[in-house]
C-alpha cells in the first residue's frame, strides 16, 4: 500500500528530536512539506540537523523556532506557515516534557511547565489548526478530508505512573481533548486521533535503556521484548495523516509492544 501526502503542509511540534524527529522525516518521506518546530535557540542545531536530513534526502520544509505554551507564538507560527505555504493540512502536537518529582515534593512550577507545554501547548495548536482548516475547507486534491490532527499522548493516558503526577494528567487530560475535538468538527471532516507510545528509545527516557540491566528491566513490561524506535510512530502517523486513514478519527491507538497487555501479569501476577 503506497502512501502520499504530497502537496500536503504538516506541522510537527517538538520535532528536533525524539519522537517528533521520527514523524518529520516519515511524512516528509511520504511527499509532506514538514515545518520542523523547536522550541527555543537551545534547540536549533538539532532542528536545523533534522530538516538537513529530509531535505538531503529529497524532502523539502523549514524549522520554525515556538514555544507552545505561548498563545502568542503559536498564532504567528500558524500565520507564517500560511502565509509561506499557502495552508496546513497536517498537524502532529508531539512537543512534550517531564518535570518527575514525587507527589508531596511537586512544585507548582513542575506542574504548571509540564501542564503548559503537553496540554496547553496542543489546545494552542490544535485550535489554530482546526480555524485554517475551516477557512481554507476541503480540497480534494490534497486530501479527503478537510484537515488532520494527530496528538501524541501516552500509554500513561490510561497507565497510572507513580513519580510523574503532571504528565500522567496532562496525558489522560489529552484523549478527551481529542475525542472531544474529533466530536466537534466531525461534521467538518476534520479527523482528530491519538498515537500513544509506550517505551520508545529517546533522549527523554534514556535512563529507561542506556544500560543493559536498565534495558532488561524494561522487557519485563514489554511483551514483544523490544524498545521501541521513533520510526514505529512516523510510520503510524503517516498512515493516520493519509487518506488511508479516512474513516478513523477520535481513537486513541496504542503502539506499545503490548505494554497495556500489563505484562505482569503474564504469570498470574
Amino acid at each position: 500500500m503506497e502512501i502520499s501526502l504530497h502537496n500536503q503542509v504538516a506541522i510537527i511540534t517538538g520535532a528536533s528530536s525524539g519522537i517528533g524527529s521520527g514523524i518529520a522525516k516519515s511524512l516528509s518521506s511520504a511527499g509532506a512539506t514538514v515545518v520542523v518546530n523547536h522550541s527555543s535557540e537551545n534547540s536549533l542545531d538539532d532542528a536545523q540537523a533534522v530538516l538537513k536530513e529530509i531535505t538531503d534526502a529529497g524532502g523539502s520544509g523549514i524549522t520554525y523556532q515556538c514555544d507552545v505554551s505561548s498563545e502568542d507564538e503559536v498564532i504567528r507560527m500558524f500565520g507564517d506557515v500560511v502565509a509561506q505555504f499557502g495552508t496546513v493540512d497536517i498537524l502532529v502536537n508531539n512537543a512534550g516534557v517531564q518535570k518527575d518529582a514525587k507527589f508531596t515534593e511537586m512544585t507548582l512550577d513542575q506542574w504548571n511547565t509540564v501542564i503548559g507545554i503537553n496540554l496547553t501547548g496542543q489546545f494552542l495548536c490544535a485550535r489554530e489548526a482546526i480555524k485554517e482548516f475551516l477557512r481554507r475547507g476541503i480540497d480534494t486534491s490534497r486530501s479527503v478530508a478537510c484537515g488532520k490532527i494527530i496528538h501524541i499522548s501516552s500509554v500513561h493516558e490510561v497507565i497510572p505512573w507513580a513519580g510523574h503526577a503532571n504528565y500522567a494528567a496532562s496525558k489522560g487530560a489529552i484523549r478527551m481533548l481529542m475525542q472531544t475535538l474529533a466530536q466537534e468538527y466531525g461534521a467538518d471532516k476534520i479527523r482528530v486521533n491519538s498515537i500513544c507510545p509506550g517505551a520508545i528509545q529517546t533522549p527523554i527516557n534514556k535512563g529507561a535503556w542506556s544500560t543493559p540491566e536498565a534495558l532488561n528491566s524494561l522487557m519485563t513490561l514489554i511483551p514483544y521484548n523490544r524498545i521501541g524506535q521513533p520510526q514505529d510512530i512516523g510510520n503510524l502517523a503517516v498512515f493516520l495523516a493519509s487518506d488511508n486513514a479516512d474513516y478513523i478519527t477520535g481513537a486513541s491507538i496504542f503502539i506499545d509492544g503490548g505494554m497495556t497487555t500489563f505484562e505482569s501479569f503474564s504469570t498470574g501476577g
